[in-house]
């Protein structure tokens, strides 16, 4: 049974709270995203290694986003669980979120559900995600799926800082309507940007932006074809060409396209579906190869992608 717990409650946002699967409701005659009501929310964890484990050294939250660490039939917090309980992401929203591991922690964060990003008027949602590992230290971010729906107008930004001696895997994925429900992405904005220090030098620099002008045209052969679902996976650490070429010799069986190189030091994979479902079940098969290679810590698939 999954026992979640709130360490921390602090600041008072602006959003009222509602269900995941239905879009936040906009007044009659607005013109501007900058009309209505908008979430700016924000959250800050720090862990660090001791003695006992890893342990919290720091947890600040602003609604509409919160923090929970389930524990597993009582036993010690495995995860830390991204919650925006305003119930999807709407234009003009500006949500940020950092998790730094310091002095030998190990941490795994995802969020409790795929996130949604619905139609904007104008103005893009702003979603910034910064993650810092110390030396020694070794963290994945593995948050569930990103859908972002017709007309939505969305800029992601995904900061990395590491240091020599670190260990880290990162994923972000999008989903551009669900294919199940005949949906399609026709209009709207898209940016998905990450940028990846090592020793505060930039060693890798990578941006998704398509437009209002670029998305009819989306499935042509020479931008998506008809994939729907993708995905980034970022590794740096030691095991580095252990899981280079796992992707090489097992990615023609996954559910999708799968694409890996190394660059500066890094392993990009890149993942490619026409279904979600598809595109989950590959990254699951991919992060369960990744927890094989680490007996003492499993970097597989979080608790919550089967809850």
């Amino acid at each position: 049974m999954l026992d979640a717990l709130i360490v921390a409650d602090v600041g008072e946002g602006s959003v009222k709270h509602g269900g995941s699967s239905t879009p936040r409701e906009c007044p009659t005659g607005a013109r501007s995203d900058r009309e209505l009501q908008r979430a700016q929310g924000s959250v800050r964890l720090v862990l660090a290694g001791s003695e006992h484990g890893t342990r919290i050294v720091d947890v600040y939250q602003q609604s509409p986003l919160r923090i929970l660490f389930p524990r597993i039939r009582g036993g010690a917090p495995e995860e830390a669980v991204l919650v925006n309980t305003a119930g999807g992401i709407a234009g003009g929203d500006r949500l940020e979120s950092a998790v730094t591991v310091v002095a030998d922690a190990t941490a795994t964060a995802t969020s409790q559900a795929a996130e949604r990003v619905y139609r904007a008027l104008n103005q893009p949602a702003l979603v910034t995600t910064r993650l810092k590992v110390d030396a020694t230290s070794r963290l994945a971010w593995l948050p569930q799926e990103t859908i972002v729906f017709d007309g939505a107008r969305l800029r992601r930004s995904t900061e990395i800082e590491l240091s020599s001696g670190a260990e880290l895997l990162a994923l972000e994925w999008l989903v551009l309507g669900r294919a199940a429900h005949g949906e399609e992405m026709v209009a709207g904005e898209i940016t998905d940007r990450w940028r990846v220090k090592r020793d505060g030098r930039l060693i890798w620099a990578d941006s998704f932006h398509v437009t209002d002008e670029v998305l009819p045209r989306l499935g042509s052969p020479a931008l998506l074809a008809d994939f729907r679902s993708i995905a980034t996976l970022v590794y740096f650490g030691p095991n580095r060409e252990q899981h280079f070429d796992f992707m090489h010799e097992q990615g023609p069986s996954l559910k999708c396209r799968c694409a890996a190189t190394v660059v500066s030091g890094l392993l990009i994979a890149r993942f490619a579906a026409s279904a979600s479902f598809d595109l989950k079940e590959s990254l699951q098969a991919a992060l369960t190869q990744f927890g094989h290679a680490h007996r003492s810590w499993s970097f597989g698939p979080p608790k919550m992608w089967s809850v």
